[in-house]
C-alpha cells in the first residue's frame, strides 16, 4: 500500500519538497501550505485523516503542530543543516556579501561554529540564535535587528519566512531553505517509520547520537541498524530505525555494537534509543533515553520503551554476562533496577524448591503488584538473564503464569 504523507510549511517550501519527494516514489505527497506559520494548527487539522504521516518543512511548524498536541501520527521535520548555511555563505561570497559579520537563527551554535571554521571563515562577529520552544517570529526579528544594532552585523540569516518578510526591507536578509538532500533523506526515514507503525517489530524507533565533535564515521557506524540518520537542531544526530533492527543488532538490547567505537575516537559517547508507537512518542522516549545516559557517565547507552522500562547499557557491556557484586551493579543499570532488588532476586532463586520463578513468587518476595513483578521480569528478559520456559498452575484458577528461568 502506498502512503500518503501531508507536506506543510510555506507554500515554496511546500513546492520544493512536493517536488523532491515525487521523484523518490517512496509515498503519494500532498500539499497542505499556510501563509504565516501561526496557521500550521489549522493546516494540519484540515489534513485531518487524509494523510497516514506529517512532513514538516521546518522545526517551527513541527514545533507549533507539536505544542497543539496534533502529532497523532508519525510526523518529521526537515532540518536546517550545516550544508544549508554553507550553500548561503558560497552565494553571499559570489555577490561579494561580507560574511564576517552575520546574525543567524534556529540552526545550533556549534553547527554554526564548525560549519564556518570548516570554510576558514571568522566566528568572533557572528551572533547565533538556537532554535528553542516558544520562539516567535518578532523574537527572530528583534534579535536580527539588535545584532546589527549593537554589534555591527551585516547580514542576517533567517530559516523563517515570516521574519525574512519583515527584515528585508530594514537590513541585508537572506532566508535559508531546506537541501534536496535534507529533503530526501527525512522523507524516507518518515516512511519507514510510518510503515512500521502498525507492528511491533517494525514499529518506531528513534536514536539520538550525543558526541563532543562531529563524526564523519558515523552513518558507517550506525548502518548495522539499517535506517537512516539525520541531524538536530541542537547538534546531536538522529538515527531512524525500527525496533526489530535495533533489538536484533543489539542482541535483545544487551549491548551496543557502536558504542565501544564511537568511545575510542570522541571520549565521551552517550546513546539513548526510544522505542514508541508514533514518531513523537519515540522522540520523546528518545530524549529521555539520552538524557539519563548523560547521568549514567561518559559512555553509555539507554534503550527507553513506554511503561517506564529503561535498559541501560554502560560502557563495559559488550562483554561477558556480570557476574559478582561488580556485575550487578553492572546488570542493574542495564535492565534499569536497583542493585538492592537484583540482590533480593537472587535470594528467591535460590531458596525456590522448583526452578525457575513467576511474577507472582517475585511480586510476593518482593511485595509489589503482581504488573510490577511481570515488569521486573521483562526487564531480566530483555537484559538477557530471564527466559521464560513454561507456565505453573501454583494453585490458582485462571490462566497460568509464566514461569522464567532467571540467571544471576
Amino acid at each position: 500500500m502506498t502512503l500518503t504523507v501531508g507536506v506543510i510549511g510555506p507554500e515554496d517550501l511546500v513546492g520544493k519538497a512536493v517536488a523532491v519527494g515525487d521523484g523518490t516514489g517512496a509515498a503519494r505527497l500532498r500539499a497542505f501550505p499556510y501563509r504565516h506559520e501561526d496557521e500550521t494548527p489549522d493546516v494540519v487539522r484540515d489534513a485531518g485523516l487524509r494523510v497516514d504521516a506529517l512532513l514538516f518543512t521546518g522545526v517551527v511548524p513541527h514545533t507549533l503542530a507539536a505544542g497543539a498536541g496534533l502529532l497523532d501520527r508519525p510526523a518529521m521535520y526537515v532540518p536546517y543543516s550545516g550544508a544549508t548555511l554553507l550553500r548561503a555563505l558560497v552565494e553571499l561570497l559570489r555577490l561579494g556579501h561580507d560574511v564576517s559579520r552575520l546574525s543567524i537563527d534556529t540552526l545550533g551554535r556549534a553547527e554554526v561554529t564548525e560549519t564556518l571554521l570548516e570554510a576558514k571563515l571568522p566566528t568572533e562577529h557572528v551572533r547565533v540564535l538556537p532554535h528553542r520552544p516558544g520562539l516567535t517570529s518578532q523574537d527572530l526579528v528583534d534579535f536580527h535587528l539588535a545584532a546589527h544594532d549593537r554589534h555591527g552585523t551585516t547580514t542576517a540569516l533567517t530559516c523563517l519566512g515570516s521574519a525574512h518578510h519583515r527584515l528585508e526591507h530594514r537590513l541585508p536578509a537572506v532566508r535559508l531553505a531546506p537541501s534536496r538532500h535534507s529533503i530526501r533523506a527525512t522523507l524516507r526515514a518518515l516512511v519507514l517509520a510510518t510503515a512500521g507503525a502498525h507492528s511491533d517489530d517494525a514499529r518506531i524507533a528513534l536514536g539520538i547520537v550525543d558526541l563532543p565533535a562531529a563524526d564523519e564515521d558515523l552513518a558507517a557506524d550506525l548502518a548495522v541498524l539499517g535506517g537512516s540518520l539525520a541531524g538536530l537542531p541542537d547538534g546531536s544526530r538522529l538515527a531512524v530505525t525500527t525496533r526489530g533492527a535495533l533489538e536484533e543488532a543489539t542482541d535483545g538490547f544487551t549491548r551496543l555494537p557502536f558504542l565501544d567505537g564511537l568511545a575510542a575516537r570522541h571520549g565521551s559517547a552517550r546513546v539513548g534509543f526510544g522505542l514508541g508507537r508514533t514518531a513523537a512518542e519515540a522522540e520523546a522516549l528518545a530524549r529521555r533515553a539520552v538524557n539519563r545516559a548523560r547521568s549514567v557517565g561518559p559512555v553509555a547507552g539507554v534503550v527507553c520503551m513506554k511503561d517506564d522500562v529503561d535498559i541501560v547499557i554502560a560502557d563495559g557491556a559488550d562483554g561477558a554476562r556480570p557476574d559478582g557484586a561488580e556485575g550487578t551493579g553492572l546488570l542493574a543499570r542495564r535492565a534499569g533496577l536497583n542493585p538492592g532488588t537484583l540482590e533480593r532476586l537472587r535470594e528467591l532463586v535460590a531458596a525456590e524448591e522448583e526452578p525457575g520463578i513467576t511474577a507472582h513468587r517475585v511480586a510476593e518476595h518482593l511485595d509489589v503488584q503482581q504488573r510490577t513483578a511481570r515488569r521486573i521480569l521483562k526487564r531480566l528478559e530483555r537484559a538477557g538473564v530471564a527466559v521464560p520456559v513454561g507456565s505453573r498452575q501454583e494453585g490458582r484458577t485462571g490462566r497460568p503464569p509464566i514461569v522464567y528461568r532467571v540467571r544471576l
